[in-house]
């Protein structure tokens, strides 16, 4: 294959993959107009609408998610192995020999970031997305055989898939929502604290893709920077490869799928790598001449806004007519079927988050009217700190969100999944669990100064029921953004793509009338996207605001405002609160192992099955480690015998997890196989591995 790549790659996709690619000039031209609108958004204020929940500053500090064990297969042996997995508070997926190798502080055998993957839970889905990926006909076979009946399989559309199993459906399920989570976290990557970096990526690439014709929301906008370069590389040069080198491959459909799928990742992570480098390299000559530009800015600004208006004017007088009447004949008819849409199951799914804060609010007042001490006080709170980060307890309130179906629009406004709405809503609605459980953490804290435990129930109804009240409001406010954004998201593009072909011509002239002090400031590409923005704005408030009138949803109306509700809450922390180290007795060092042992609080408990043989480590309890116990797990010793599984894999040393094909020759391999022992490879830990390819 490394012929194959040498000769077919033309340097115009050598500079595709090395990052030499005109998202270099849209990132450029949109740094200093992201620029420009923050320092005017400084100088000039905004009206952010005031929260009534706290929000919290770092809440996974010291914790993990989740870890166990379960199964992988293996490529390099084409078996089924025994691993032990850690998913700390990065959500990345580390993978260990055993719970002991974990424990000892060893290296990993790997490490999973799952930005733009999917986790599955059966083999048919997995070949339906394997067949439509590699456009093959339908394998007669699986592609490997699952010793268990619960396979977990994270699948990407170009890196390396992984496979696991677990003996209990239980586990599945747990697992799967576990892996889920991790998905949800790793997508949203870009953060918002950028106000500068992260809008000028976002546009840039927007403008990039629709350069190209590609309008409407992208799946694959997933992971950091580098990630979502590499998925973009790889949009366009993933199908070239594939034409050039699938008809090469030797062997069985099932072989040549495998050969690809390594070949596949070899690329892909060749990419990354390099798209990490190049756009390092592009934010650190932006930040190197961020201070000019800032300077430029404030001692200009009033004079650049007065050009901008000007233009603006202008652009605004040509296209407005052709706007209004797409408007019209369009966009207005669909608006309110669209908004329907959304807000079915995103309602849904935050009336979910607040039942089971209720619910887990009861449970913490129940169980102090029956112990009142502090200590047993400060162990439920400490139970119920980390809810919002408990994938398997959320996983009811996300599931109402997939629901979502914009069957239709996804042809007529070019969506080209819900995914990416479906994502959004369940990253706020964690958000939002998280800020009203913060919000009664604080309350009960501070309410609690100076009262016995006769007092505790009576303090934690009273700041339940002020939760309760302010997630309403907040959950209203959150929920009609979610709704706006989406509708622009939805409608924009498609607006864009028919507005484009007539006015895009008449653009360039109106550059003419800025001057060039200012020109890096003020592009009329983006004046007359914020022309059409500012076009339709007006309809979906007035749709958003129609909803929230008729109380549609449980919405309230922008009136309606909590002012003063409790004017100091806002000046108490932003920290977790140590509940367990307050209230629990377990303080500083002198504890010894059992602090070292609660240094990493583990979120999700973990499954408890009798009679499991050692290597399989899932189902041991962490000691010293507290979790949110599911409701399922009440169950009693009988019943967990009935669901004791008989392991079905025989246990033998393991062996060292195989790398994707790196060099040329491995790849080579892959398309003209021969017999080849004791090949020596380098895998992603640089270890030594033995290779035996087959004919």
């Amino acid at each position: 294959m490394g012929d194959v790549i040498s000769t077919n790659l033309d340097e115009g996709k050598r500079e595709m993959i090395t990052g030499k690619t005109q998202f270099g000039r849209f990132y450029e031209q949109q740094y200093a107009v992201a620029l420009f609108n923050s320092v005017r958004y400084e100088i000039e204020g905004g009206g952010n609408t005031q929260t009534q929940l706290l929000h919290r500053k770092d809440p996974l500090k010291n914790k993990s998610i989740f870890s166990g064990g379960l199964f992988q297969y293996l490529e390099e042996s084409k078996k089924w192995r025994s691993r032990f997995l850690y998913v700390g508070d990065s959500y990345n997926i580390s993978l260990y020999e055993s719970k002991a190798a974990h424990d000892r502080g060893l290296h990993s055998k790997g490490v999973i970031n799952c930005a733009g993957y999917r986790a599955l839970t059966s083999m048919e889905e997995y070949l339906g997305l394997l067949n439509n990926n590699t456009k093959a006909k339908v394998a007669s076979a699986p592609f490997l055989k699952c010793p268990t009946q619960f396979p977990l399989i994270l699948w990407h559309p170009y890196a390396r898939h992984h496979y696991f199993c677990v003996m209990t459906e239980k586990e599945q399920k747990k697992w799967h929502a576990v892996f889920q989570d991790c998905v949800r976290h790793s997508n949203n990557g870009l953060s918002e604290e950028c106000k500068v970096a992260t809008p000028a990526f976002t546009d840039a690439l927007r403008l990039y893709r629709q350069a190209k014709g590609h309008y409407g929301t992208w799946d694959l906008m997933c992971g950091n920077q580098a990630q979502i370069l590499a998925n973009l590389v790889m949009e366009t040069l993933h199908p070239e490869l594939k034409n050039l080198i699938v008809p090469r491959l030797k062997g069985k459909l099932q072989q040549r799928q495998r050969d690809w799928m390594l070949i596949s990742d070899a690329v892909y992570r060749q990419v990354v790598s390099q798209t990490k480098t190049q756009h390092e390299a592009l934010a650190q000559v932006c930040e190197v001449e961020r201070p000019r530009l800032d300077s430029a800015l404030r001692t200009d600004m009033d004079q650049i806004i007065t050009s901008k208006e000007h233009v603006s004017g202008k652009i605004r007088a040509l296209v407005l007519p052709r706007v209004e009447q797409l408007v019209r004949s369009k966009v207005q008819p669909y608006i309110h079927s669209i908004l329907e849409a959304l807000m079915e199951p995103t309602s849904r799914g935050f009336s979910e988050v607040r039942d089971i804060l209720f619910r887990e609010l009861v449970e913490v007042s129940k169980n102090t009217m029956n112990d009142r001490s502090s200590e047993k006080l400060g162990e439920h709170m400490d139970k119920i700190s980390m809810l919002a980060f408990h994938p398997v307890k959320m996983q009811s309130c996300y599931e109402k969100m997939e629901a979502l179906n914009l069957e239709g629009l996804q042809q007529r406004c070019d969506v080209s999944s819900p995914s990416v709405f479906i994502q959004r809503a369940q990253i706020l609605m964690r958000q939002q669990m998280d800020n009203a459980v913060h919000t009664f953490e604080q309350l009960v804290h501070q309410s609690l100064d100076g009262h016995s435990g006769e007092d505790f129930c009576k303090i934690i109804q009273r700041c339940q029921d002020r939760v309760l009240k302010k997630y309403d409001y907040d959950s209203s406010t959150v929920r009609k953004k979610f709704f706006r954004e989406a509708l622009l998201q939805i409608i924009i593009p498609y607006m864009l793509k028919q507005l484009s072909p007539s006015c895009s011509p008449d653009l360039p002239k109106f550059k003419e009338l800025i001057f060039e002090d200012f020109s890096r400031f003020i592009l009329v590409e983006n004046i007359f996207e914020e022309v059409v923005l500012q076009s339709v704005s007006k309809d979906i408030m007035m749709a958003v605001k129609e909803a929230a009138v008729q109380r549609r949803h449980n919405l309230y109306r922008d009136s309606m405002v909590l002012t003063n509700s409790d004017p100091n809450l806002h000046l108490l922390g932003e920290d977790t609160i140590d509940w367990a180290g307050q209230f629990g007795g377990v303080k500083g060092d002198r504890q010894g192992g059992e602090v070292a042992n609660r240094k990493r609080k583990q979120i999700v408990s973990m499954i408890h099955l009798d009679g499991m043989p050692l290597p399989y480590e899932s189902c041991q309890e962490v000691p010293g480690v507290d979790g949110i116990p599911e409701e399922s797990e009440g169950q009693t010793e009988q019943d967990l015998e009935t669901e004791k599984p008989v392991n079905p894999i025989q246990h033998v040393p393991i062996e060292k997890e195989p790398g994707s094909p790196d060099s040329l020759n491995e790849i080579r391999d892959l398309i003209n196989p021969i017999t080849v022992s004791s090949r020596t490879t380098k895998t992603d830990n640089t270890i030594p591995v033995e290779r035996e390819i087959k004919m």
